[in-house]
């Protein structure tokens, strides 16, 4: 059995966010949800709750059955490139620079053991 949650434009970069769910890819819930609590990264607190959600998602799915966090391991993690907002930023001698405001989104997949 297995569950997945989704969250789009997250306003990170895709590049953050993978340094982030490296470290939980194909582990147990409960460790990931503890790595992702105190890690010192930003885009660490989007990925905690897109985890949450996927659990969640889970137990909703299949009701009857008594599933425990325990029992549970991400079994699929990725981050996709969503779109790039240009701005421009005022430069030297009439000129302006482009700035790429870059966003992500990233999907989790948890399933049981």
């Amino acid at each position: 059995m297995e569950a997945k949650a989704t969250h789009r434009y997250i306003g990170s970069s895709p590049r953050k966010m993978r340094l982030v769910i490296d470290l939980i890819r194909g582990i147990n819930v409960e460790k990931a949800m503890e790595i992702l609590h105190f890690s010192a990264k930003h885009p660490a607190k989007n990925a905690e709750k897109v985890l949450r959600s996927a659990v969640s998602n889970l137990m909703n799915k299949d009701e009857e059955s008594n599933l425990e966090p325990s029992d549970l391991y991400v079994k699929e993690v990725f981050v996709n490139q969503g779109p790039t907002l240009k701005r421009m930023l005022p430069a030297p001698m009439g000129r302006a620079y482009t700035v790429r405001k870059r966003s992500n989104h990233l999907t989790i997949v948890v399933a049981s053991k």
